[in-house]
């Protein structure tokens, strides 16, 4: 048996095909350190990880009754950047830090928000239903409707690192940019060319809005009714964050009674939707499977970054990403490296 134990859900998570933790290994190589896999069941993944040296989560939410029964746990590593599968108020009350993969998907899911952001805006798929039908006269007359890109104003709620290639890939477009971030001064938007704002004002004066607030518990319902009712007429709503941070009922209204034009949605507050969601009927709305950060090297990264990151624990030393920071002060871990470095859910 190992010296050191990492115990994991038997359940794949976001991955293409089964694993051999091969990629997670390759940190762990010179380490006297296993992978374990353990029953998806509560009861039946404490029995096995409670002695464990390190939580590898995924396939199933890790709560405060499992992170409550593990008497040796140094970290627990995820391999996403949403953190909302952790009870990360209890495993900061249990002094374990929690470490997500915040910068491992931040191009691909920044490409994702300007696709949807020009598909909605261009009407694309509109565009090619038409032409498909035989309604080929009608594709110009509707498009001659829609003003110019250039000179209109996109809003970001949330302003980390997503948004903020999102801002990159938007400026040579001539697009104002706004953004509201209660986290950030002011300073660290500006310098990305953006200019500070109220939530109020990015829901009022945004030709579009693009969501990338965070699934963590004050993030809940960000955006409600009051917020859509905010909107231009002619407004575009982007989300490629996570579904819960929009009250998705408010949402639907929004659309249907034309509070705003159009939507480009990520994710949705319950995924896979039921078959009854109003919004899959919606023709002002464009759909894509929670798969924004999806690409050739999605699983290659974020195994790599996993096992980097248990790996340096394990090791006795800080982790990379840290979404719960306060807790390292207060471990035997030592910090080790040379600059400082955000840490955060969204940082």
């Amino acid at each position: 048996m190992a010296k050191q134990r990492i115990v994991t859900p038997a359940g794949a998570s976001f991955t293409v095909g089964s694993s051999d933790y091969s990629l997670e290994m390759e940190a762990l190589a010179n380490m006297d350190a296993e992978i374990i896999e353990a029953p998806m069941d509560t009861a039946g993944f404490i029995a096995a990880a409670a002695t464990a040296d390190a939580i590898y989560a995924k396939g199933i939410p890790i709560t405060a009754e499992i992170i409550a029964a593990l008497k040796n746990c140094k970290v627990i590593s995820l391999g996403s950047v949403g953190v909302d599968s952790v009870d990360v108020k209890a495993a900061t009350a249990a002094g374990i830090p929690v470490t997500n993969v915040p910068d491992t998907f931040i191009e691909e899911v920044a490409d994702h928000a300007m696709t949807l952001l020009l598909s909605t805006f261009r009407r694309v798929i509109e565009q090619d239903r038409m032409v498909r039908e035989h309604r080929w006269k009608e594709g110009r007359p509707a498009l001659l409707k829609i003003p110019r890109l250039m000179g209109q104003t996109l809003g970001f709620v949330s302003f980390g690192r997503v948004a903020r290639a999102v801002a990159r890939r938007a400026a040579p477009f001539g697009l104002r940019m706004i953004a509201y971030d209660p986290f950030l001064d002011e300073t660290q938007i500006a310098e990305h060319g953006v200019m500070p704002a109220t939530l109020n004002e990015v829901m009022s004066q945004s030709d579009f809005v693009s969501m990338h607030a965070p699934a963590r518990p004050e993030c809940t319902h960000l955006l409600k009714e009051q917020h859509f009712r905010q909107m231009k007429k002619s407004a575009i709503f982007i989300n490629t964050g996570r579904g819960p941070t929009v009250d998705e009922n408010a949402l639907i209204k929004a659309l249907s009674e034309g509070w705003f034009a159009y939507a480009g949605l990520d994710v949705l507050e319950v995924e896979p939707p039921s078959h009854n969601n109003p919004i899959l009927s919606m023709d002002n709305v464009i759909l894509s499977a929670h798969t924004a950060s999806a690409s050739a090297r999605f699983d290659e990264a974020r195994k790599r970054r996993v096992g980097s990151e248990l790996a340096l624990v394990l090791s006795g030393k800080w982790p990379m990403s840290c979404v719960n920071p306060s807790v390292l002060q207060n471990t035997a871990l030592a910090r080790w490296q040379p600059v400082g470095l955000g840490r955060g859910p969204n940082s």
